[in-house]
């Protein structure tokens, strides 16, 4: 006698709702009209904390401190919470790195090596916030020329200035000096002797050539 057994699966269903029918009260934190994303990223950001060393009220803070940061980020959509929770947990790795280097009984090879983590826990943070400014619209500047005149003998250079935000002040007035309209005539040269006559230039015309036949000891050569 056989039995059989009949194999049994377990579906899980999730229900999605609108986006634009939800309230959102917890944009703030992840940028969405989905509370789910919003909790999603929250919770994300808060397990990026090293609490092995904290007491239970010294954690809330961390977690409160950390969905604070969020907030003040200011996720304006999905995207741009995913990077704000990228930009908390690339710093709080690249602080504990910087710690971990810092202790006493570290070994050099521990010490150079949590070093150059947190060197590229750190240009990891600096890539994100770049990204953040660039999908924000902030990655340009742009400067706008409506109106041009420029006079007879002149030449206008006219271009569209784009700097990165780490450039200084100094890069900027040396490329707006590069780039400037200019104007600049070039007036005629005349001598100081009023006196002295124009000199006749030589030109390509047609001229008569002299004989270059010439008589020596009365014969003639040529």
């Amino acid at each position: 006698m056989t039995t059989e057994k009949a194999a049994t699966k377990k579906t899980t269903s999730v229900s999605v709702n609108d986006p634009d029918s939800r309230a959102g009260e917890l944009k703030c934190i992840g940028g969405s009209k989905s509370d789910h994303w919003n909790n999603i990223i929250a919770d994300q950001a808060v397990k990026s904390l090293w609490l092995k060393h904290s007491d239970e009220q010294t954690a809330d803070s961390q977690r409160k401190a950390i969905v604070s940061a969020l907030v003040g980020i200011g996720p304006k959509d999905e995207i741009e919470g995913m990077i704000a929770a990228q930009l908390l947990a690339a710093h709080n790795a690249s602080m504990e790195c910087y710690r971990r280097a810092m202790l006493g009984e570290q070994t050099f090879e521990g010490h150079r090596e949590n070093l150059n983590q947190a060197n590229k826990l750190s240009r990891s943070f600096a890539i994100l916030l770049d990204a953040l400014n660039r999908h924000r619209g902030k990655g340009q500047q742009k400067v706008t020329v409506e109106h041009v005149h420029v006079h007879s003998g002149g030449q206008a250079v006219v271009g569209v200035l784009e700097t990165a935000g780490a450039r200084n002040a100094a890069q900027l007035e040396d490329q707006a000096d590069a780039r400037q309209i200019t104007h600049a005539p070039q007036p005629s040269v005349r001598s100081e002797d009023k006196e002295r006559e124009p000199v006749s230039i030589a030109r390509d015309a047609e001229r008569p050539l002299p004989d270059a036949r010439r008589t020596i000891d009365g014969r003639a050569k040529g």
